[in-house]
């Protein structure tokens, strides 16, 4: 039986890589599948994939919606820029995105800007609408730079995970 991840004195070994990596590929597969290609058997497979939950690695799953086929064909960058970085106004403004549906992602910056953002609009007027009405009269917002998404040729989740 593995040791609990948490009491590892290395971390990760090879087959929480291996299964990370499946997992983080095909969140889908069953765990007698992710078991097989691991070398293991169903039940310490299970226990190795509830430790590495418990310990926050796997954060969770989701399915991979396309933004276009639901109507959201617009994707745009946002850079925002505040009149103040104290620590009460950045979670002020953090609070309000994470109020706002159209808002994907959200980025903490250093530098001269404050925060990147990812928003998805279902069309040009809802996103200059969007613009206007929720995010440059957000409170504190001294400055938004924008630029619309021409295409995505790379989008992957997750992180490199070598087997």
């Amino acid at each position: 039986m593995p040791e609990p991840l948490r009491a590892r004195k290395h971390g990760l070994d090879s087959t929480d890589r291996l299964i990370l990596k499946t997992l983080q590929d095909d969140g889908r597969i069953t765990n007698v599948d992710l078991a097989a290609l691991t070398g293991l058997t169903a039940p310490p497979c299970l226990r190795r994939v509830r430790a590495l939950e418990e310990a926050g690695v796997i954060r969770g799953y989701h399915a991979d919606l396309s933004a276009e086929a639901l109507g959201f064909p617009i994707n745009v960058f946002a850079l925002v820029s505040l009149k103040s970085q104290a620590d009460s106004d950045l979670k002020a403004f953090e609070a309000h995105v994470a109020a706002l549906p159209e808002v994907r992602e959200c980025h903490m910056l250093n530098g001269e800007i404050d925060f990147l953002l990812r928003i998805v609009a279902r069309d040009l007027p809802g996103f200059q609408a969007f613009l206007m009405d929720k995010l440059t009269s957000a409170p504190n917002v001294e400055s938004v730079k924008t630029s619309l998404t021409i295409r995505t040729s790379k989008a992957l989740p997750g992180v490199p995970v070598e087997a």
